[in-house]
């Protein structure tokens, strides 16, 4: 183990329009006549990445691959990893096992083609790998993934494995093989699960919140964190749609002060690609 653990910066590469919060309000079918903003808000990022020097992983959607295909190189070029957030954005746990195998598969091929190399990570859309879908991990394995970071340690109503392992580990599917799994990061506080992995939880909390909860993790933990964003949470001026208050609170709350708060982020900790910071790990 690390002495001074390097953490994992991951980027959601999905669209607003993808978000699950905002899914009563835009029907899938109409995704397509969307304006897109995904790529000015990748190219923002970014150039904020090499300003500090920070090579991340970026979790690319399937359908933006195929439709943005520059995009992906452009990321790749830049020297981040390239892995795989699956292809329509479903959660796992409303998909047949079959879907879920051909759009996995459809997705890792795309993302190969474009950047030449094997993907090796996968991450699920709203981190929908949960107890009613832990079969999921099998189809991961068989599709040729060495690690999955779509686990998150603590309760929440969509999402969640609480007693999961809060550290990189080897995860034991239902058929017995393993997988390596990355957790998204929670730390302690009152006795309780405070999740500090970046997202919703990183815009919405104060940031002495989220920095405490990190420094937790990587010097009485001495382990590394995993920290997550999605490009449109950088986009203060996207488009508004009238969904329920809960979904307006978790995806609109504090767009405009969240590219501060990851330029001090990137400031105080540091960051690498998750295929890296498993390999610092002795799991890769």
């Amino acid at each position: 183990m690390q002495e001074r653990p390097i953490n994992a910066f991951t980027v959601d590469v999905e669209d607003y329009f993808h978000v699950a919060a905002l899914a009563s309000a835009i029907p899938r079918e109409s995704w397509s006549t969307r304006e897109s903003r995904v790529e000015r808000n990748i190219e923002r990022l970014l150039a904020l990445l090499a300003d500090r020097g920070v090579r991340g992983t970026f979790f690319v959607l399937g359908w933006v691959a195929e439709r943005s295909p520059g995009l992906v190189r452009r990321i790749a070029a830049s020297g981040h990893e390239i892995a795989c957030h699956g292809f329509s954005h479903q959660l796992i746990y409303h998909q047949a096992r079959d879907e879920f195998r051909e759009e996995t598969l459809r997705a890792k091929r795309l993302l190969e083609d474009l950047i030449g190399e094997a993907v090796l990570g996968y991450r699920a859309a709203s981190f929908s790998v949960t107890s009613e879908s832990l079969w999921a991990l099998d189809t991961l394995i068989d599709a040729g993934f060495h690690y999955d970071s779509s686990i998150f340690p603590i309760r929440h109503d969509l999402y969640g494995l609480p007693g999961a392992p809060p550290e990189p580990n080897r995860l034991r599917a239902p058929s017995g093989r393993t997988l390596v799994e990355f957790p998204m990061s929670a730390a302690r506080f009152l006795g309780m699960q405070v999740p500090v992995s970046g997202g919703g939880y990183f815009r919405i909390l104060p940031f002495w919140v989220t920095r405490a909860g990190l420094r937790q993790i990587n010097t009485r933990r001495g382990l590394p964190f995993t920290f997550y964003l999605h490009p449109w949470e950088l986009d203060p001026g996207q488009p508004r749609f009238k969904v329920s208050a809960l979904s307006r609170f978790r995806h609109y709350t504090n767009l405009a002060r969240c590219e501060d708060r990851l330029q001090r982020l990137l400031r105080e900790f540091e960051f690498t690609s998750m295929r890296e910071a498993l390999r610092l790990q002795g799991l890769l």
